[in-house]
C-alpha cells in the first residue's frame, strides 16, 4: 500500500481543520444544552415540602395514574426517555423549579406504585377546571384530597408510622397552585364572541381559588405560590382555528381575544391575592405573572433561540401551526418534529421542556412576583 507524505503545509491544514471541528462540536453542544440544562439547586439547610394544585401545566403524572389513560412516547422523549404522564416532551416548569430547591420531582398523589411524598405530594390532573365543583378533579376535589392525605397522615403518625409528614412539617410546606387556564378556555369557547358573558364567568372561579387558599391556610399553610394564566392567544390550537382576516392578531401574531380574557382572569385574581395578603397576614402569598413571562419568550423568541414560536412540534398539518383539531399530538396520523428544542410550543397547547426552562428561569428570579421574592425564599429554613 503506497504511503501518502504529507507536506508541513498540508499538516498546518489539518490542525486547522481539526480545531475548527472541536469548535464546531462545542458550539453544537453549548445549542443543544443552552435551554434544557440542569438547573443549579441553592437550598443547602434542606429541601422544602411542596403541594400542589392545577391542571396539565403541572401535572406530573397525575391523569395517568388516576384515569389509566395511556401517554407513551413521544410524550417524555427529553430528559426522561420514557412516558411519565406529562403533556410534554420531558419536564414542567414545576419540575425545573422543585430542581431549584434542591428536591425530587412530585410524585402524583394518585399513583400508587413507586411514589415517594417525602417531599410532598402533586394533586394536579390533566384537563381539571375549578367548577362545576364536584366534577374530578377540579380544585376543591384536589384540596379535599390534600385534607384527606393530612389527616391520615398526621393519624399514622400517631400508630407509630415513622417517616410521615407531621404539623410543622404542612406549616412549613410550600402551596403552588396553577389553575384556571380550563376554566377561561371554556369561556371563551362557548361565549360565541360576547365578550360580557366571559366576563361574568370569571367571579366563580376566582371564589373557588379563594375557597381553595383559606381552606389551606385554615389547615397550616402559610406558604403561597400561586400562578396566573397563559397568553392562550399565542397556542398554536386557538391559532389554528380558521378565521375571517387577521384583525384579532395583535403584532406579535398572537390572538387579542384569547389573551384578553386570559388578562382578565388574571387582573381579578391579582385583586384576590391582594386582599388574601391583607387579611392572612402571617402568611405569604406570592402571585406570579406566568403570563408576562411566557408572553415576552414569545415576543422575542429568537433571543432565546427558537425558531418555531407559533409552530408545535408533535402535531398534524404543518406550517404555520402544524395544529390539525381532528389529527392532535398522539391521535392517529400524528407527526413529530426531530428537535423539539427549536420550537416554543410542544403540542399546540403545552410547552415543549426547552420552553419550560426559560419560562422556569425567568420566574425564579422574582422579576415576575409580586411580592418580588425569588424563589429560593422557599428553601426550607
Amino acid at each position: 500500500m503506497r504511503k501518502v507524505q504529507f507536506q508541513p503545509s498540508s499538516w498546518v491544514t489539518v490542525i486547522l481543520v481539526l480545531q475548527s471541528l472541536a469548535v464546531l462540536l462545542i458550539f453544537q453542544n453549548m445549542v443543544s444544552f443552552r435551554f434544557v440544562r440542569e438547573t443549579k439547586a441553592v437550598c443547602i439547610g434542606g429541601s422544602p415540602i411542596i403541594f400542589n394544585f392545577g391542571d396539565s401545566n403541572s401535572d406530573t403524572g397525575g391523569i395517568m395514574a388516576g384515569m389509566g389513560y395511556p401517554i407513551p412516547l413521544p410524550e417524555g422523549r427529553v430528559h426522561f426517555h420514557r412516558s411519565t404522564g406529562r403533556l410534554c416532551d420531558g419536564r414542567l416548569i414545576i419540575d425545573f423549579l422543585c430542581e431549584s430547591l434542591n428536591t425530587h420531582y412530585l410524585s402524583p398523589y394518585l399513583e400508587a406504585l413507586g411514589s415517594n411524598f417525602s417531599n410532598g405530594a402533586n394533586f394536579a390532573i390533566c384537563g381539571s377546571r375549578t367548577l362545576p365543583q364536584m366534577q374530578a378533579f377540579a380544585l376543591y376535589i384536589q384540596t379535599l384530597q390534600f385534607l384527606h392525605f393530612r389527616s391520615r397522615s398526621l393519624y399514622l403518625a400517631t400508630q407509630g408510622f415513622t417517616g410521615l409528614h407531621e404539623e410543622q412539617d404542612f406549616r412549613h410546606a410550600l402551596y403552588m397552585i396553577d389553575i384556571g387556564q380550563n376554566d377561561m378556555d371554556a369561556a371563551l369557547t362557548e361565549s360565541g364572541g360576547n365578550f360580557h358573558q366571559v366576563l361574568a364567568r370569571i367571579p366563580p372561579v376566582i371564589a373557588e381559588i379563594k375557597t381553595a387558599i383559606k381552606t389551606l391556610y385554615e389547615n397550616g399553610a402559610r406558604k403561597f405560590w400561586v400562578h396566573n394564566t397563559s397568553p392562550m392567544g399565542c397556542f398554536p390550537q386557538k391559532l389554528a382555528i380558521p378565521r375571517n382576516d387577521d384583525s384579532d392578531l395583535d403584532e406579535n401574531g398572537c390572538l387579542k381575544t384569547y389573551n384578553n380574557g386570559a388578562k382578565a382572569f388574571n387582573s381579578q385574581l391579582s385583586t384576590l391575592i391582594d386582599a388574601l395578603s391583607m387579611e392572612l397576614k402571617d402568611a405569604t402569598i406570592v402571585y406570579v405573572d406566568v403570563y408576562s413571562a411566557k408572553y415576552e419568550l414569545v415576543a422575542n423568541h429568537s433571543k432565546y433561540g427558537f425558531e418555531k414560536r407559533y409552530m408545535a412540534c408533535c402535531g398534524h398539518g404543518g406550517p404555520p401551526y402544524n395544529y390539525n383539531h381532528s389529527i392532535t399530538c398522539m391521535g392517529a396520523g400524528f407527526e413529530v418534529c426531530e428537535d423539539g428544542s427549536k420550537h416554543i410550543s410542544w403540542d399546540g397547547v403545552h410547552y415543549s421542556e426547552a420552553a419550560n426552562s426559560v419560562v422556569a428561569s425567568k420566574l425564579r428570579t422574582g422579576e415576575y412576583s409580586r411580592p418580588r421574592i425569588n424563589f429560593e425564599f422557599f428553601c426550607k429554613g
